[in-house]
């Protein structure tokens, strides 16, 4: 993802509003690494610039995506996630507490698979199920270990990225 002023140059170009939430949100974004919901990003917004509305934060969301800034995943365990990584990469998502983290893995293979079936390869999208080590620690109470971490209902949290990000644009992935 663009750097939040390239960002709000992108959009004035475009004519579309360039409004402090929105500013506030491409700085959210920046650099993010947390896979975000809508809802976790207007929880996060919300504690910034009290009184920015959910529809502010889905409207951003969309027009960035649209733009190719942002990839929007379903990864089948609530509300779509929002990843400003939108570079050649996969996914690790826990089953337990639904966190989603990058992997980055050789893409030789999705060439060959391509190849063997007379198929052009555009996009690849990966998800690697399991549970992640803080799931997998778990606390002995007698004989039934209890988790200590909460089920993939719950709403993932976003932090702000603690430094900034350098303002490099990642190669876009074609999709077809």
């Amino acid at each position: 993802m663009r750097s939040p002023a390239e960002l709000t140059a992108e959009f004035r170009s475009l004519g579309l509003k360039v409004t402090p939430q929105r500013q506030m949100l491409f700085r959210l974004l920046h650099g993010n690494t947390q896979h975000p919901t809508a809802e976790a990003l207007f929880d996060l917004a919300s504690s910034h610039m009290p009184g920015i509305s959910l529809r502010t934060v889905y409207q951003t969301l969309t027009d960035l995506t649209a733009m190719g800034e942002l990839q929007s995943f379903d990864f089948g365990a609530g509300a779509t996630r929002f990843d400003p990584n939108v570079g050649t990469h996969h996914h690790l998502v826990c089953s337990t507490c639904g966190d989603v983290a990058d992997i980055f893995a050789d893409g030789a293979d999705q060439l060959r698979v391509g190849d063997q079936h007379d198929f052009v390869v555009a996009a690849t999208d990966i998800v690697f199920r399991g549970e992640c080590g803080p799931c997998r620690d778990v606390v002995t109470a007698g004989n039934n270990p209890v988790s200590t971490r909460q089920p993939a209902t719950r709403q993932p949290a976003i932090r702000q990225p603690a430094t900034p990000q350098p303002a490099t644009r990642k190669a876009t992935r074609s999709q077809s």
